[in-house]
């Protein structure tokens, strides 16, 4: 039996395409030959559960060789296998129609997932790296003969009698020159670790040492000796395929060293299970994420029936989920999947929305269960619940049962407790609540203290997105505002009906501000002199709440907001016309004295700030020695 033909597929323009354009992404053919392997094996298990076919099962075990010297590359598996009739339907019948728009559509496409997908060209993608391909199979089906398929990449191929004595099939690849590069076996290693994993059906690739017990010598201790075993490279049944009810704690913490060998290990974890009215398992961790935002991300594997896709999953799972790590697996979601498919598709979006309200509801009962253990991972996943309150508002709706505010004396609130401590005494004469808080607790110690003496309460927000959070808090609470505690001073933070009066005389004050603005001679800083408590420095260098938060915005990317982080600094400095140091500046006897102590003053204030460097802060050191 021997019978040539042409595959169906109208053009002969497919292969270059494959071939070509494919390129960048030509280590998936591994991945979908393997699956392809997998698929007949799980099929003929299936068929003989159900009883429809009754010979041995025997070793299912899908193979994976490599042969340097004769450059192949072979795929065996113990599956269905094929009939010449079947391999005609399944392999030369490519079926889509169209052939000219998809060579026109996709002849610079860089998205091989999206072509192979869209036009069930799976088994086609080994033509990515081979100029030959040989099917050598045998159908469980009783009577069956073997047959023989070969192609060599144009769109001729031929079938004749196989020699194939036992059921599954043998798919052969002839390497092309540009693709020796996969004739390594820690390569095709590599890509089997990433693609195959955790693949149902074991999957051996060559052969590994073990050392195994080999009696006892003449003390009575055992002897061991090196043996050559099956080098099977998955885990066929990964814990996200069982039932949380069978699985301990350190399952999970294992499977997590696993995927992440070298990191901490995570706070806590959602095994995900559902069957309605999507498929979806898997297993979400969440990692210790402090400040380091953008290096735990990507860190989510997408799985089809075992089978990896991508580690981009941003259309899958929201975007501030983004910072877990873990799988997700469903057989809903194509092997080949494009990232329009995914932008689009229903499920996805279903998806997307289950993943939110699990992980919400999982921190909504670890705060209710033990608030106390819940308080001590806060600083690890704070980040993450202020991240997913300013990008989703159902999210928002949730957290702000569970999101916690940190004082600067380590003290834990959730938003509505923190409202009812400082409403009676941080209401301002407008009747607006002022919650005070600071990003740099060593900074910015003298503000604290400042607000400390009236009893004023400071958190501490010192997050990479907390600038954000802070404006969107904002938006959500009424008659609330939130002020950096060095933004102003302590008076003006909180203006209330009874302040200090500014005991200097009109002409004094006025003298005042003259002799600051020489001594500091620099347009960045504006002076005025204020009417404040004489327990105040007498100088405090302040920026306002709105400018500098449009930069902390800026600097940590907010939309909109570049335009203010490249505007100059500019600084309030405010002189406490009630301070014993203004009355001396005042009475000094000459102007050099007055310019000199009023800029003594002011490099005080500019020291506590953290903003006195270089050739100023060696000249304020000279000058504290002359006037000691």
């Amino acid at each position: 039996m021997q019978e040539k033909g042409t595959i169906s597929i109208h053009t002969e323009n497919i292969f270059p395409i494959i071939k070509k354009f494919l390129y960048s992404d030509n280590e998936i053919f591994l991945r979908e030959l393997v699956s392809n392997a997998v698929d007949a094996t799980q099929k003929i298990k299936r068929l003989a559960t159900l009883g429809q076919y009754s010979g041995e099962l025997g070793d299912t075990t899908v193979e994976v060789k490599f042969d340097e010297k004769k450059k192949t590359i072979t795929i065996s598996d113990r599956g269905l296998g094929m009939t010449a009739e079947e391999i005609k339907k399944y392999i030369n019948q490519v079926a889509f129609s169209g052939a000219e728009e998809f060579v026109e559509k996709f002849k610079d496409a860089k998205d091989a997932n999206e072509i192979i997908g869209k036009f069930g060209l799976g088994f086609y993608s080994a033509f990515m790296v081979a100029d030959k391909v040989e099917i050598n199979t045998l159908s469980y089906q009783e009577g069956a003969e073997a047959a023989k398929w070969t192609c060599d990449g144009s769109t001729s191929f031929e079938i004749s009698k196989g020699k194939r004595k036992e059921r599954g099939t043998d798919v052969i690849l002839h390497i092309n020159k540009d693709s020796e590069e996969f004739l390594d076996k820690w390569k095709l290693q590599g890509i089997l670790d990433k693609y195959a994993k955790f693949l149902p059906v074991p999957i051996k690739f060559g052969t590994k040492t073990e050392s195994v017990e080999d009696g006892v010598d003449d003390k009575g201790e055992k002897k061991w000796k090196s043996v050559e075993v099956d080098n099977i490279i998955n885990t066929t049944e990964p814990i996200w395929t069982k039932s949380p009810s069978d699985l301990t704690d350190e399952d999970y913490l294992k499977f997590y060293k696993e995927l992440y060998p070298m990191s901490e290990d995570p706070l806590f974890w959602i095994h995900l299970n559902v069957d309605y009215p999507f498929n979806l398992t898997g297993v979400l961790y969440f990692p210790k994420v402090k400040n380091e935002f953008e290096l735990q991300r990507n860190k989510i594997k997408l799985f089809s029936r075992q089978v990896f896709i991508t580690d981009e999953v941003k259309d899958i799972v929201p975007e501030f989920l983004m910072l877990l790590h873990g799988v997700i697996d469903s057989p809903d979601i194509p092997l080949n999947v494009s990232r329009s498919f995914l932008q689009a598709d229903g499920n996805v979006k279903k998806i997307n929305s289950y993943i939110t309200k699990k992980v919400a509801d999982k921190l909504a009962e670890l705060f209710k269960k033990d608030r106390k253990a819940y308080e001590e991972k806060w600083d690890d996943i704070g980040l993450f619940v202020k991240y997913g309150m300013i990008s989703e508002e159902k999210f928002y709706e949730k957290g702000k049962d569970f999101a916690l505010l940190k004082n600067t004396k380590g003290e834990y609130f959730t938003l509505e407790e923190y409202q009812s401590k400082v409403k009676p005494i941080q209401t301002d004469k407008n009747e607006q609540t002022i919650v005070l808080y600071a990003t740099d607790v060593e900074k910015q110690d003298s503000f604290i203290q400042s607000a400390n003496k009236k009893d004023y309460d400071v958190l501490v927000m010192d997050s990479p997105i907390d600038s954000h959070f802070i404006q969107n808090l904002e938006s959500k609470l009424e008659k609330t505002s939130l002020k950096r505690v060095d933004s102003d001073v302590v008076e003006k933070l909180i203006q209330k009906e009874d302040t200090y009066s500014n005991l200097l005389t009109e002409d004094q004050s006025k003298e005042v501000k003259e002799i600051f603005e020489k001594a500091i001679n620099n347009k960045t800083y504006s002076v005025e002199v204020e009417g404040l408590s004489p327990e105040e420095l007498p100088v405090t260098i302040t920026m306002e709440e709105f400018m500098r938060r449009m930069k902390d915005m800026a600097a940590t990317g907010g939309g909109g907001m570049g335009f203010y982080g490249q505007l100059p600094d500019a600084y309030k400095v405010a002189i406490n016309g009630n301070h014993p140091v203004v009355d001396k500046v005042l009475k000094a006897e000459t102007e050099e004295e007055k310019t000199k102590l009023a800029k003594q003053a002011f490099d005080l204030a500019k020291l506590s700030q953290g903003l006195l460097t270089g050739k100023d802060l060696t000249a304020f050191v000279k000058r504290s020695v002359e006037l000691l």
